[in-house]
């Protein structure tokens, strides 16, 4: 990358650009490679862990534009790849409507270049922590109607606020704000109970300075008194993974999943 982008700190890693650096992509910097090689090289079987959760994402926005949601709201949506929310969703709507929200400037930039014709997109420079803000922006003003149901996606961000953070209010907080048969993403790293796993997750930890893994029980409980879909909250590469049009994990369908894919689980609920 030898873009200059305004405001950006190209001494300090950002979650998006090790994400992106991990699935591939080349929107980051050396700061960003040292984070992403660490994982592949001394924790390869982690890197396992991005694609599963992408392909839930994927696959969960599938099953929504499929029951007729043409709004979605995407929280810390990253760096574009292949598949975005929105190409997924105007696939089966074209005029499928999708706000991204993200912190970092440079996702803010790339994602403006990206969707610049598409006219039913619009990309928020934001903090998930904060919903009233991104709730009042003139771009969700504009494009989301909040009479009609919406799609609320957290996938792999809500495990990056801390629990004083209270990561369960910015789920209520955009529970409140849509009506019946709006729907709730959320795929988070799962405690894993092992070395391997602690260790890991203390990478991030020390990385970026915030976070936690959590339990079944307390990822269940971030979806409150939604109405948890089939079949509840699982590991990424277990949910419907029959629906997808391509190979949805690594190796043999029939075979046990690696103790990495197991630590990314995904959930998809309904308001009543």
């Amino acid at each position: 990358m030898t873009e200059d982008f305004s405001g950006v700190d190209q001494s300090k890693p950002s979650i998006a650009r090790v994400y992106d650096y991990i699935l591939g992509g080349k929107d980051n910097y050396d700061v960003d490679r040292v984070i992403g090689d660490k994982f592949k090289h001394e924790m390869p079987g982690s890197v396992a862990i991005a694609y599963a959760n992408r392909q839930n994402l994927i696959r969960a926005v599938r099953k929504i534009a499929e029951a007729g949601v043409t709004q979605f709201i995407d929280m810390g949506s990253g760096l574009p790849t292949a598949d975005n929310v929105h190409q997924v969703a105007q696939h089966y709507s074209p005029d499928a409507r999708v706000v991204y929200i993200d912190n970092d400037p440079i996702v803010l930039a790339h994602g403006r270049a990206l969707l610049e014709e598409n006219e039913y997109t619009r990309v928020i420079q934001a903090d998930v922590r904060d919903p009233h803000s991104i709730r009042q922006h003139p771009d969700t003003v504009e494009l989301i109607d909040f009479e009609r149901p919406v799609a609320v996606i957290h996938s792999a961000i809500l495990h990056h606020i801390n629990d004083d953070e209270d990561p369960r209010s910015v789920v209520r907080y955009w529970q409140d704000q849509v009506p019946s048969g709006s729907y709730f993403f959320i795929s988070h790293f799962r405690s894993g109970g092992n070395p391997e796993t602690a260790e890991a997750e203390a990478v991030l930890q020390t990385t970026f300075g915030r976070g936690r893994w959590r339990t079944d029980e307390e990822i269940r409980a971030l979806f409150g008194d939604l109405e948890m879909l089939e079949p509840g909250i699982v590991p990424c590469s277990l949910w419907h993974p029959h629906t997808a049009e391509g190979p949805t994990r690594i190796g043999p369908a029939e075979r046990e999943l690696t103790l990495w894919e197991q630590l990314i689980v995904g959930g998809l609920a309904r308001k009543p």
